[in-house]
């Protein structure tokens, strides 16, 4: 039969849809789950909003998050080996300059092409994303991110949601929520890769030598000593 319980079948505008009405802190309403849908790359998410967009359902609200490396536009960052802490400098101004990109956030999530539309085919990818972005000189990462709140349907990677500090970052909660999980055979290795680390020979004499002058200078010599120690065994 019919659906009844999202706003894509009803023709409804989902913000003012009782049905759609998100849970309040009180827990007095009906709480509509967000289905998270994680992938192994960023590939499968593109071919699957491409079949999104094949259904009934294609004017779901929905987003997709991404890394900076896949998302960011700015000239500079864009081309960094530290996409991360460059975008987390300028946002904080350290060296007198910010992001112009940031500032023009809502210009692009407020974007037609990318809120849904009864009757309108609106399922996007990342590359839809970008385009708009560079357009409207507006950052795709943290668009990506505001329309996490009003969307029904969040593409992803794996890691995002078994990262705990990934899901921390991004304020996704998945109490309650739906998950889906595409190709999940390979969800061990990504969560063996999710609680590992990899350190070169040295950064680890870097961190000895560190540790060194902490301990010579009695810096909280008994927490660098144990430390020093691991480094000096691992070496």
């Amino acid at each position: 039969g019919p659906c009844t319980e999202c706003s894509c079948a009803s023709g409804k505008d989902p913000g003012k849809d009782p049905s759609h009405t998100k849970k309040k802190e009180n827990g007095d309403r009906l709480c509509v789950p967000k289905i998270y849908f994680g992938t192994r790359t960023h590939k499968q998410i593109s071919q699957i909003s491409r079949e999104l967009k094949r259904t009934a359902y294609s004017c779901v609200p929905m987003t997709i998050l991404s890394s900076r490396d896949y998302t960011c536009i700015h000239p500079v960052v864009s081309h960094s080996s530290n996409r991360s802490e460059m975008c987390v400098e300028l946002l904080e101004g350290k060296h007198g300059k910010s992001c112009s990109f940031y500032h023009g956030v809502h210009k692009l999530s407020e974007q037609p092409a990318l809120q849904p539309a009864p009757g309108l085919a609106q399922a996007w990818d990342i590359e839809d994303l970008l385009r708009l972005g560079r357009k409207l000189r507006a950052c795709p990462y943290f668009a990506a991110r505001e329309l996490l709140v009003g969307a029904d349907i969040v593409f992803c990677p794996y890691n995002y949601l078994l990262d705990p500090q990934i899901r921390d970052s991004m304020d996704i909660n998945l109490k309650d929520q739906v998950v889906i999980l595409d190709e999940a055979h390979n969800i061990e290795d990504c969560a063996r890769e999710s609680v590992s680390y990899g350190v070169s020979e040295r950064q680890l004499r870097a961190a000895r030598e560190e540790l060194d002058f902490m301990v010579s200078n009695s810096i909280r010599q008994r927490h660098h000593e144990p430390l020093r120690a691991v480094c000096c065994s691992l070496i």
